[in-house]
């Protein structure tokens, strides 16, 4: 791990653009390579254009690779120094009104970051202006768990584990006007989630973010970090969800859901995280294989 930090530090003293460039000619060998995150890739995006007429057309894959490996790369950047030095790289907030009156109004606020842009850089942002807590999925290889905490801590944001004591720390955080900040488009297990369509295509959704502003009546708000062209840096995004986001009706809360993310994605359709086997489990009555080997 000291050796992984040391090397990440190392990358981190590369000029942004240096760093985007590595990512886009990494994206740009997964492509020629053919593999696994090619495959993924394409068949998403025929799925959601097939589906979603106002994207037909904006996604091509192997751009899409590009903005991945410059999404892998660029963390160097955002990790290997200071917090001050990475949010130098913040060019623009669109939306900073919405997120300035959600903490006038003394409330909790939810911050759904999907797997969009620079969500690392995100969470610098927010949490210069407020104590933040961050939801985290401990990684499969658990050696990696301690790179993340130790990168991710220079910036004093609480990370919470996705479960049991975690998620209650959670609503007790929203219940006293804490900050709260969740990726909002990951698969959960079968049985802990919801379908609900997203890009108009049954996908099980996380119920975390419905419940706890319905419990808690905290404010949702979506936001993510978009890329700049030529590593010019960021621009920081902030929207208000849907109205129906904190409905009881799961099924309804989680359509308002999905809509919030895919109203991010829209923003900068090729910087969302298009790899993710996102519709890997079937609803039920459908056995559907859309990412067996050979498919797609």
């Amino acid at each position: 791990m000291r050796l992984l930090f040391a090397l990440l530090w190392l990358a981190g003293l590369l000029p942004l653009r240096v760093l985007h460039a590595l990512g886009s000619a990494f994206g740009d060998l997964v492509w020629l390579l053919n593999g696994r995150e090619r495959r993924i890739t394409t068949i998403n995006l025929a799925l959601v254009e097939a589906q979603d007429s106002a994207l037909a057309g904006q996604l091509d894959g192997r751009r899409v690779l590009r903005e991945t490996g410059k999404a892998a790369i660029e963390v160097a950047k955002v990790w290997s120094g200071r917090p001050e030095h990475a949010l130098g790289l913040v060019r623009e907030v669109r939306g900073r009104e919405l997120f300035e009156q959600a903490l006038a109004s003394g409330k909790g606020i939810i911050i759904a970051a999907p797997h969009l842009g620079c969500w690392e850089l995100l969470s610098y942002w927010l949490a210069e202006r407020t104590p933040l807590a961050i939801v985290y999925r401990p990684p499969r290889n658990a050696a990696f768990e301690p790179l993340l905490i130790k990168a991710r801590g220079a910036s004093k944001v609480e990370q919470v584990r996705a479960e049991g004591a975690g998620v209650r720390s959670l609503y007790r955080r929203l219940a006293a006007g804490g900050v709260v900040g969740i990726l909002p488009d990951q698969q959960p297990r079968q049985g802990d989630g919801v379908f609900a369509p997203f890009f108009g295509i049954e996908a099980l959704t996380m119920v975390l973010v419905p419940r706890l502003a319905e419990r808690t009546k905290a404010t949702v708000l979506f936001a993510f970090a978009e890329r700049l062209p030529r590593g010019a840096g960021f621009r920081i995004h902030i929207q208000a969800a849907p109205e129906c986001i904190a409905d009881v009706d799961l099924r309804v809360a989680c359509t308002a859901l999905n809509q919030g993310v895919e109203a991010c994605v829209r923003v900068a359709p090729v910087q969302y995280q298009w790899n993710y086997k996102r519709y890997s489990i079937s609803p039920p009555g459908q056995k559907r294989r859309l990412y067996a080997s050979g498919s797609g």
